[in-house]
């Protein structure tokens, strides 16, 4: 094999040093529109997996004879999971092949769908949608990585843009399709269109996606002990938090106990030759800021639409699949914004784009906040939506640009890895946040309990994310 000379960035104190540095040859090309397909329709599918089930949850419920414990655990079974294996799955992905590891991820996801579709208890759904999460773990951090290893540099923010905006339109999708589905067939049809679909996505992705691995090859595994064990408690006790209470009972016990466990892998981390997360990642400033963004990003919107979600069915008396088509403006907005932010981004910069985000998002919850009443039309709601929409939409795809740009080729994958963790943290986190705030002012006792509570957990959200604002205004113009 002949050794080429190429231009190779490096960080040196957090600041990009260009050098002369021996590389391989460029990989074989591939269509772009299959690249595309071969990462974005598993993510999709992952997104949507998110909240799809939410408005099947009354259904289930009748069919199934569940609890409301039973209804809480279909959903926190997929998402606990999920947040708390990103990072291990990244890191394995890493050492093994991260092609490998993602086909791995999509064929546990697909096996899982039809599980669930099949379950006629509810213990039987809740363990199909906990493997479903672990599938999911390997798909969504694996799938950015990968993607900005098979198109040319001059052209993967643009994928990066066209990735993020079908990552959005999951979320947008989910609670829509959850509702037509539910009401137009039966609830066990939200899982089983995952299954020719992930089988057709696992043929496409093994054809198309070229195998790539991370510097480090030896497993760490204490790491993914510490990691994976910690970041479960954290995200059990955030999410049990609003409902069994913070001060009593197993939630403070799970925080205390996640807390020490991730102290524990960051210091083992640390003195580990081979880490599963390099510590060094985060003397990049641009690395280490776009994580406080996105931790912010995640509270603040993800929290806030989880209560206006609700609002529309508690308040109006919509049905879930009315209230899901009423939230579109906010939640698709990101399916075309995201794609023009990846393509625009570099002449626009991207921390001026992440900036107008937060921005964008903070005045529209600060709008929602201020008219919402038991009485509000849909029109004097509806600008603020797509304003919060358009605040995603250019938040999503220059935050994991951002995230790449910040970290050699090798660190991609765990640094999208870390970067996935921090998120679904963060989405955990603020819906815990806020829905304890929303308990502590209202209530489900009447509409005006509900929107007494809702009115300071939605500009609470709105000051979450002028925060992340502020802290983007300190992102580096050029990663």
């Amino acid at each position: 094999m002949h050794t080429v000379l190429s231009y190779q960035s490096i960080t040196t104190k957090g600041e990009p040093v260009t050098t002369l540095a021996p590389s391989r040859p460029p990989a074989r090309t591939r269509p772009f529109g299959l690249v595309i397909a071969a990462v974005g329709i598993p993510a999709f599918m992952g997104a949507l997996d998110n909240l799809v089930v939410s408005t099947a949850l009354p259904v289930i419920r009748t069919e199934l004879g569940a609890s409301i414990s039973d209804l809480q655990w279909f959903v926190n079974a997929y998402t606990l999971p999920f947040a708390a294996f990103l990072l291990t799955a990244a890191a394995l992905g890493d050492r093994i092949g991260r092609r490998r590891m993602y086909l791995a991820g999509i064929v546990v996801f697909t096996a899982a769908s039809a599980a669930a579709a099949l379950a006629t208890e509810p213990w039987q759904l809740t363990a199909a949608r906990a493997v479903q999460g672990l599938g999911g773990a390997a798909i969504a951090p694996l799938s950015l990585t990968l993607l900005a290893q098979a198109v040319p540099d001059r052209l993967r923010n643009a994928a990066i843009g066209i990735w993020g905006g079908i990552t959005g339109l999951g979320v947008a999708l989910g609670p829509v399709i959850g509702g037509a589905v539910t009401e137009g067939l039966a609830w066990n049809w939200i899982f089983w269109v995952n299954v020719p679909i992930g089988v057709g996505a696992l043929i496409l992705a093994a054809i198309v996606l070229g195998e790539s691995r991370g510097g480090a090859r030896r497993l760490d595994p204490f790491g993914l002990v510490l990691s994976a064990g910690g970041m479960l408690l954290l995200v059990w006790g955030v999410v049990d938090g609003p409902e069994k209470g913070w001060t009593t009972g197993r939630v403070p016990v799970m925080l205390g106990a996640g807390v020490a466990l991730i102290t524990g892998f960051l210091f083992w981390q640390s003195r580990n030759r081979t880490p599963m997360l390099p510590l060094s990642l985060f003397k990049s400033r641009s690395f280490s800021l776009v994580n406080v963004v996105t931790l912010t990003f995640s509270a603040g919107a993800f929290g806030s639409v989880f209560l206006l979600a609700q609002f529309f069915q508690v308040v109006q008396g919509l049905s879930p699949l009315e209230s899901g088509l009423r939230t579109l403006p906010w939640t698709a907005a990101p399916m075309v914004v995201a794609p023009l932010a990846g393509i625009f981004g570099a002449r626009i910069g991207m921390r001026n784009l992440i900036f107008a985000g937060q921005l964008f998002l903070a005045a529209g919850l600060l709008w929602i906040g201020l008219v919402t009443s038991t009485e509000v039309s849909y029109g004097r709601l509806v600008g603020a939506f797509v304003l919060a929409g358009v605040g995603m939409g250019l938040t999503f795809a220059p935050i994991s640009t951002v995230t790449l740009a910040s970290v050699t080729e090798a660190q991609r994958g765990v640094a999208s890895g870390a970067n996935n963790t921090i998120r679904e943290f963060g989405v955990a986190a603020g819906v815990a946040a806020l829905s304890s705030i929303f308990s502590t002012y209202g209530g489900f006792a009447s509409h005006q309990d509900f929107v007494d509570g809702v009115t300071p957990a939605v500009l609470t959200g709105a000051a979450i994310l002028a925060a992340g604002a502020l802290v983007a205004l300190r992102l580096p113009q050029r990663p």
